[in-house]
């Protein structure tokens, strides 16, 4: 049990698993010897080395006490993300419970600080599998930008990770949806809503290109009824259809897996238009999720306005 303990927690232990496995006076015999060492109040390190990064994330996480995982940052860098900053290490717990602040005090030198949040929501969903426990990424980055020093710094965050193809903008939206109180709320979302749009026009050209439809101008300029300016995102000028693809809202995200009945009502929307102005209008998520869909209904405009499949 011993070996299993000091494989998977890379020879960090609690005093109390160690004794509950050697007994107190093997533990202090241990230490004494100089063959373990003791790295701050309740703690262990099966050895007598620096710790090693895995060794301090371990420290860190224990320190803090039960339910604590490791997240903002330092969970988006062990799920891949890039381009985050290493230190602190950052642990958040429920805010049901107290950290263990005495462990974290007196911490050696070769360990990096520790930030430890609280939080009144932590779902199953959002803990990853893995040692040490952490976060998911959607949540990672979520965290993180709310724990960001600017806002600028908060939009970076959750841009890098999407660009690096950690996380999907629908994934961050699902994950903001569920916490009301995160920090810096309103700039993330604008953040989300962008990325979303912007991966949504991606894929809108890669649907056109698959279903063998022509290709359209991007983000052409219009003027609508009142006389202001604005930009189409999508435009086959020649049958004059126009799509717009909107960000990810909430109402999107919380639905996002069973479309039906959205699929149904965008649809019906969309025919209308197919017969009239044809002005197109997608979500992101359902370009993403439902290209065919999209494909079809784009085709059936752009052959109401006089396309020819041979063109």
């Amino acid at each position: 049990m011993l070996e299993r303990l000091v494989a998977e927690q890379a020879g960090v232990l609690t005093v109390a698993q160690a004794r509950t496995v050697l007994g107190e006076r093997a533990v202090r015999g241990l230490v004494r010897s100089g063959r373990w060492r003791s790295i701050s109040r309740g703690l262990l390190l099966a050895g007598s080395g620096r710790l090693t990064r895995e060794q301090q994330l371990w420290v860190a996480v224990l320190a803090a006490g039960s339910s604590a995982v490791l997240a903002g940052a330092t969970a988006a860098i062990e799920a891949g993300v890039r381009g985050l900053r290493i230190e602190p290490v950052h642990v958040l717990v429920p805010s049901a419970r107290r950290p263990g602040r005495r462990s974290l005090r007196g911490m050696p030198i070769d360990m990096a600080a520790v930030a430890v949040h609280r939080t009144t929501v932590l779902p199953a969903a959002h803990l990853e599998v893995g040692r040490p426990p952490r976060t998911i990424v959607a949540r990672a980055l979520v965290d993180a930008a709310g724990w960001a020093s600017s806002a600028r710094q908060a939009q970076e965050i959750v841009a890098g990770g999407c660009q690096q193809g950690r996380v999907s903008p629908e994934e961050l939206a699902a994950v903001l949806e569920v916490l009301p109180r995160a920090p810096r709320r309103q700039v993330i979302r604008q953040s989300i809503d962008g990325l979303a749009q912007a991966y949504g026009r991606i894929e809108f050209v890669r649907c056109c290109r698959r279903a063998g439809l022509p290709e359209p101008e991007l983000s052409s300029r219009r003027t609508d009824g009142s006389g202001r300016a604005g930009w189409w995102d999508a435009y086959w000028r020649a049958w004059r259809v126009h799509v717009e693809i909107d960000g990810t809202h909430q109402g999107d995200v919380r639905d996002w897996v069973d479309v039906r009945n959205q699929v149904a009502d965008l649809e019906h929307q969309n025919d209308i238009s197919t017969t009239g102005d044809r002005v197109l209008q997608f979500p992101a998520w359902l370009v993403r999720t439902h290209p065919d869909q999209v494909a079809d209904t784009v085709r059936r405009a752009l052959l109401a306005g006089g396309w020819g499949p041979d063109e």
